[in-house]
């Protein structure tokens, strides 16, 4: 009788960790494309992603960089000192975006062009989104603006 118990009790502890297993490889499975990586432009000029890869760009809108071609196309370079990569995007650029401010991009790097499915920019004066700083303080160029 103690040994068909001890048998019932490791094959629980067997399904239970089998279970465990199978359910935590659905939720690696399914969270694959759920998850941006993002880059800096001098990270990006120095291992191209693969075109298929969707992830995040970072840096500042380099100045004279900003051209608004037919109707929603807009072309911009994104810097962080280090490297600059052009970026392309269709559609509506939020309010507060402009050359010289920090900007974050998401979307996939096609044949030397970062192209952007979404496009977020500051939200205040002072704020930059904190790979931007981070990534603008490894190259040696970010500025505080408190002084």
């Amino acid at each position: 009788m103690k040994n068909l118990k001890k048998q019932r009790r490791v094959q629980i502890i067997l399904v239970a960790a089998l279970t465990l297993g199978i359910s935590t490889a659905l939720i690696g499975y399914a969270m694959r494309d759920g998850i941006n990586f993002f880059r800096a432009p001098s990270q990006i000029m120095a291992e191209p992603p693969s075109p298929s890869e969707v992830f995040r760009i970072g840096g500042l809108v380099a100045e004279g960089t900003l051209i608004r071609g037919d109707g929603e196309l807009i072309r911009f370079d994104v810097t962080d000192g280090g490297g600059t990569v052009p970026v392309v995007f269709s559609g509506i650029l939020p309010d507060l975006f402009a050359e010289n401010q920090g900007v974050i991009g998401t979307g996939k790097y096609i044949n030397g062009v970062f192209q952007a499915t979404e496009i977020l920019a500051k939200h205040d004066e002072t704020y930059m989104p904190s790979e931007v700083v981070d990534a603008l303080k490894e190259q040696g160029i970010y500025k505080d603006p408190k002084g």
